[in-house]
């Protein structure tokens, strides 16, 4: 399958133009530091070489385009435990994921109303036969429409940078585009995220890695909701049926003035994915 990169790096900003709330001026005075963030996290990792691989998940969650308010700094936790799944690693020397644990503390800082810069820092594991481990680091980027949650629709896009150790991934410098679309509707939140992930190995090499979102609101502190999580494969040749991972996660959201809380659990929809999963966010404005 033949891309055009030029192509797909304008039409990337021409959907965050579309999104923006603002006028074509501020638009262009945003668009170099999209264009600087896109090409850190897009198209330098695509002009190496390197076998694709897969690593363990340390965050899932779905993104709703909401952000830190300006000026303010954000801790989330994630933490998500596999108490049944595959015993293999996915490459010689990484991390089984049957019985372990991986997590990440989330610094965020809200850089204006529409943009939020992030840092992952420390990516852990805990794991049977390794005890605890660090993970690596994280950076991203995060660019919404302002106030998403008081909007019927919403879009935005994320972009993250990797640091791996060598357990956690086979390659050291791995990247995420998270495209996010989404709608308030009454009690209802729809939300997907497209996401890619780069190995930095090339357009048609790109995993997709889709999360979807289906949420009731029981009241303005409880949310129910499900969410759907899948890795494809690569975007130029899906996996074939058997091989890919689905996982449907049944989630509960509690939002107190203190501390903002989602926990879920997922089963396996295919053979190819991890039996069960249990995860926790929890999340706190400083």
């Amino acid at each position: 399958m033949a891309y055009d990169e030029r192509a797909i790096v304008i039409a990337g900003l021409s959907h965050v133009s579309r999104c923006s709330p603002y006028g074509a001026g501020s638009v262009e005075r945003t668009s170099r530091i999209i264009f600087l963030v896109a090409c850190a996290a897009v198209i330098l990792p695509l002009l190496l070489q390197a076998l694709p691989a897969h690593a363990q998940t340390d965050e899932i969650q779905v993104y709703d385009a909401s952000i830190a308010a300006t000026g303010a700094v954000n801790l989330t936790l994630h933490d998500n435990y596999t108490p049944s799944g595959s015993k293999t690693p996915a490459f010689p020397g990484g991390i089984a994921t049957d019985g372990s644990l991986n997590g990440a503390a989330e610094w965020a800082y809200g850089v204006a109303n529409w943009f939020e810069a992030g840092l992952y820092l420390p990516l852990y594991s805990i794991t049977r036969n390794n005890g605890v481990v660090y993970n690596g680091m994280k950076l991203r980027a995060l660019f919404v429409t302002p106030d998403a949650d008081r909007r019927k629709f919403f879009c935005g896009v994320n972009f993250e940078f990797s640091l791996n150790t060598a357990h956690w991934d086979e390659r050291t410098y791995t990247s995420e585009i998270r495209p996010i679309v989404g709608a308030h509707l009454g009690r209802f939140d729809f939300i997907f995220n497209p996401i890619v992930d780069s190995s930095w190995n090339g357009f048609s090499k790109l995993q997709f890695v889709p999360a979807t979102r289906v949420a009731l609101a029981i009241s303005e502190k409880y949310k129910i909701a499900l969410e759907e999580y899948d890795e494809f494969g690569p975007v130029s040749h899906f996996l074939p049926a058997a091989k890919q991972s689905h996982q449907l996660f049944g989630v509960l959201d509690i939002n107190t003035k203190w501390i903002g809380i989602e926990a879920g659990i997922g089963a396996a929809l295919t053979n190819a994915s991890d039996h069960w999963v249990l995860k926790l966010i929890l999340s706190k404005d400083l």
